[in-house]
């Protein structure tokens, strides 16, 4: 039988604080402590399911005051391949990033190649990380000076309050614009608007959403609503700004606009350009032309509000609620 004398370090090696080892390096030990009880590397081979080769090796590399010896090493290369770009084209490259910081590797590539230095994107790319990695590309700074369009002061709209109370028709009436494309090319401007309360619609429908056409149903919407409106909500859209604020304010009219991508807010006329879809354009057969579309308009701008039973007015119509709960 063959005996492997260890050296006596190895014991008091092996009993040091294993906390902060890997397991894999735990197993090592586990695997050298069992050959040195039995004195044989086949049992350590044998629970482990490791070769003669391995526990010789860790048993070389293996120090009694350092167990960190049988941790795993680095696979990388001793020697690994160096780049091969020229420094002065290494050089252009980071004075064309440097002067347009914004620009990728693709348009990098045409510069150089106007140049007569022919390189391909990926190297480019090699190159722009190794230079960030060394520290000498540093990303641009994102300045106070932005290409955003500046919001326009709204001389007359505001936020809707939080203690705004809507308890009565015609206290807020929610406007909005519906793209409708009755043929390939062609496209028109639908205007909704809702009444909270009471789930009244008036649409009417335009060739173009400016603020003349907006000021225009906001006259429509006054006659077709049978009660006095007290407040409309409108989205940020130019349609509902200049001309549009100023009739508000000449009718006496509170304008409330809302938040910037939030139109949630404008939830009650968001679902009543659902229904109109859903129910009349998805179901009209007529004619396409304008006037005769406005003519269908107004027959169903009926139906809906004195025919088609509305589930959250307890199925009664607009038109029912509006008898039971007069303004």
């Amino acid at each position: 039988m063959q005996i492997v004398r260890w050296p006596r370090p190895f014991l008091r090696g092996s009993r040091l604080p294993l906390l902060e080892l890997s397991s894999a390096t735990r197993q090592r030990l586990q695997a050298l402590e069992v050959w040195r009880l039995t004195g044989r590397w086949q049992e350590a081979a044998r629970l482990f399911g490791l070769s003669r080769a391995t526990l010789y090796r860790w048993r070389h590399r293996y120090h009694p005051q350092d167990l960190a010896t049988l941790e795993a090493r680095s696979r990388r290369p001793r020697r690994v391949r160096q780049p091969q770009t020229p420094p002065v084209v290494v050089a252009r490259i980071r004075a064309l990033r440097t002067q347009y910081p914004r620009w990728g590797r693709e348009k990098l590539r045409v510069l150089l190649a106007r140049e007569g230095i022919t390189l391909s994107a990926k190297t480019i790319d090699r190159v722009l990380a190794r230079l960030r990695a060394q520290g000498q590309l540093v990303a641009p700074s994102r300045r106070a000076i932005s290409a955003r369009r500046r919001p326009q002061r709204r001389p007359y709209a505001i936020r809707k309050p939080r203690d705004y109370g809507v308890t009565q028709p015609g206290d807020l009436v929610q406007l909005d614009t519906l793209d409708v494309r009755p043929l390939p090319g062609l496209i028109l401007k639908q205007f909704t608007a809702r009444d909270v309360v009471s789930r009244w619609d008036v649409l009417e429908t335009y060739r173009r959403a400016t603020a003349t056409t907006a000021t225009r149903f906001l006259e429509t919407l006054q006659t077709r609503m049978p009660f006095p409106i007290r407040a409309v909500q409108v989205d940020g859209g130019s349609e509902f700004q200049a001309a549009f604020e100023q009739a508000c304010q000449q009718r006496g009219l509170q304008l409330f606009v809302l938040p910037p991508r939030s139109p949630k807010l404008n939830g009650r006329v968001e679902r009543a350009q659902r229904t109109h879809t859903e129910e009349f354009y998805e179901c009209y057969d007529g004619a396409l032309d304008l006037p005769t579309l406005r003519a269908a308009q107004r027959v169903w701008e009926h139906t809906y509000n004195h025919v088609r039973p509305h589930q959250a007015l307890g199925y009664l119509t607009p038109a029912e609620y509006l008898a039971h709960h007069p303004p």
